[in-house]
This record gives structure tokens, sequence and C-alpha cells, in this order.
């Protein structure tokens, strides 16, 4: 079974339970973070540290693959941005652990307002103005000072579906996340030496866009991909799992021209002792088959006392075929995109 939601309320009733659990179309849940109660009597003020908030975006050209974080994990925040280049499969990455996440700015919605975090040579800056979502970073000291700097617009028009989950954990802890694919982008990036302009019609863009308190030892497992089918509609993944309460509702879909395509359960079939090899990706209702294969691995590892994570996350092809919600087959080749395994205590 598999709950949607259609009616708008707020995320927590004021005891702090969630008052709804489900899946959407759209943001229906205002997030109000402030009914946050799970702690009690002299660890109360403590909460605020067990809150998790980020707002992730990634950028697919034809040439290579953009990514910029904002997050505030409660005690620390956490910037990073990489950049892959496909032809010559450099891959260089470089973040920043900013102690209680001083200076870190985050919306209380996905829909709109701003995100921001400003430091010595570093800036990172995403708004929400309408149907455009607009990205600004400028880390001049990023590797070695070779630089990289970013002017992006993502189009999102209102009618834009995305998945939108929120899913118990135990104790009043919860995981509230907006995933939106496919945003045609424009703009430029800048690395070093290499320019890339964006052309709309070819560069997609997505959103990773997460609020809640997780368990301090958690897993994730998580695929993502932004691109063009054989017939030039936009074809978007979203598939994961390994966390929470999923009886209401899973995030798996895919999203066709904009639309989503809901799923039940997927399985993630693949060899953690050697995550180059393909990767295989069913649901439970035989509506997705998909094989992965990857042709570059990134591996980000922090060890900081209380935060220890690992993830592993794989670029490559999917292929197979799909089935939408009216029965029409979608055969999907070389789409390109990401699968990922995730450790994390934090």
């Amino acid at each position: 079974m598999q709950i949607e939601i259609n009616d708008k309320s707020t995320l927590l009733d004021l005891n702090g339970n969630l008052t709804q659990s489900g899946w959407s179309r759209q943001p229906m849940l205002d997030c109000n973070l402030e009914n946050v109660s799970f702690y009690r009597g002299l660890k109360r003020p403590f909460q605020r540290f067990r809150v998790k908030e980020w707002d992730y975006y990634a950028i697919f050209t034809p040439n290579l693959f953009f990514s910029a974080t904002i997050a505030n994990l409660g005690y620390a925040g956490n910037i990073f941005v990489y950049i892959l280049d496909f032809t010559t499969g450099d891959l260089h990455e470089e973040s920043l652990v900013v102690p209680l996440g001083k200076g870190i700015l985050l919306p209380k919605n996905s829909d709109h307002g701003k995100s921001s975090y400003k430091a010595n040579d570093v800036l990172l800056s995403f708004s929400v103005a309408g149907d455009k979502r607009v990205l600004s970073v400028d880390w001049s000291g990023f590797n070695n000072g070779k630089g990289i700097k970013a002017d992006i617009q993502l189009f999102c028009p209102p009618d834009q579906e995305s998945m939108n989950i929120v899913i118990p954990f135990e104790d009043k802890r919860f995981y509230y996340n907006r995933k939106i694919n496919c945003l045609p982008a424009e703009g430029r990036i800048a690395y070093g030496d290499l320019v890339e302009d964006l052309d709309p019609d070819q560069s997609l863009g997505s959103l990773d866009w997460g609020r809640g308190v997780w368990a301090y030892k958690s897993f994730w497992q998580w695929a993502s991909a932004s691109g063009h089918n054989l017939d030039s509609r936009t074809l978007g993944l979203n598939l994961g799992g390994g966390f929470g309460d999923t009886s209401a509702a899973t995030e798996n879909c895919f999203i066709l021209d904009g639309k989503i395509h809901k799923l039940e359960k997927v399985t993630f079939e693949y060899d953690s002792t050697d995550f180059l090899k393909p990767w295989h990706f069913q649901d439970s209702e035989m509506r997705l088959n998909l094989i992965f294969t990857p042709f570059k691995e990134r591996v980000a590892r922090t060890n900081l006392f209380i935060i220890d994570s690992e993830v592993h996350q794989l670029f490559g092809r999917f292929n197979g075929v799909a089935t939408t919600d009216d029965g029409e087959g979608i055969e999907i080749i070389d789409l390109i995109g990401f699968a990922e395994e995730h450790h994390a205590k934090w």
C-alpha cells in the first residue's frame, strides 16, 4: 500500500507527532520544525543538534556532472561541491565542516526562500523565485586555486511534479524529503580553464531537499537520473530505501515529462565488495527492470569525532524498461545517472 497525501497541513502537531505519513506529487506539508519534540526534561535543549537539513543540487550536462550542497546537521554544517568530467574521468570534490552550522541559512520549505553560506573564498547561494531556481557558486580556492564558479538557472513550472515523502522513524523521529528531477538548466559552469555553457534542451538539474530527525546510525541507498528518452521526452529516476518505516510510502518512481509514475518496493542488487560491477533494479510489480553499468566511483569518507560517514556513489548508465501508470512501455537506453550506498553515524 502507498498512501498519497492530498490535503495540506503542518508536518508536525503541537506534540511533535507527524500529522500525515505518505507521499505526494507536490509539497503539501508546512515544515514546522519548531514543533520537533523527541527529548524531554534536561535533554530537551539538545534537540536542535539532532535536526538534519540539506539542499543538494545536481546538474547533468552532455559533458559533465556538477553538484553543490548546503547542509546543517545540527551540531555541524557541511558544505561540499564536486565536479566530474565524463570525457576524462577527472573527479574533484572539496568540503567544509562548519562548527554548529554557523553562517548557514536554509529556508523552512522547499518552494520558496534562500539557502546560503559565505565565508572567506567560498560562496554558495540557492534561491527560489517563481518558476526559477537560481544557483550561484564561487569557490576561488577549489582544487588548489584552480577555482570553480557556477551561475545556473533551473526552470520548474508550477505543474512539474516531484517526489515528496514523509516517513516516521522510532521515537518521534522522521524524514521529510522532496526530490525534483529533470529541470532544464541554463547558465555557465567554469572550472579552471574548462567552461561549460548550459543548453536547457540538453542540460538538466535536480534537487534533493531533506529535513528531519534521523537515528544516529543510519543507512540508505539512492539512485537518480535526469535525461531524455528516445522520443526526446524528459525522463528521470528516483529510487531509494534502507531507512525508516516505508509502510505508508517509498520514494520510488520514474518521472516522464514532469509527471510522476509511482512505484512500490524496488530492490537494489549489487556487489558491495566491488561497486563497479553492474547493479540490478527491479520493482515489486514488475513495472521496472534496469541494469546500471557504472563507469566511475566516487568515495567520500568523513571521520570527525561524532560524525562518521562513508558513501560510495557510482556514475553510470541505466538500460532497461519501465511501464507508466497507463500501461505505456518505456525503453531506457544509456540514461546517465548515479547510484549510491551510504553508511552514516551523525
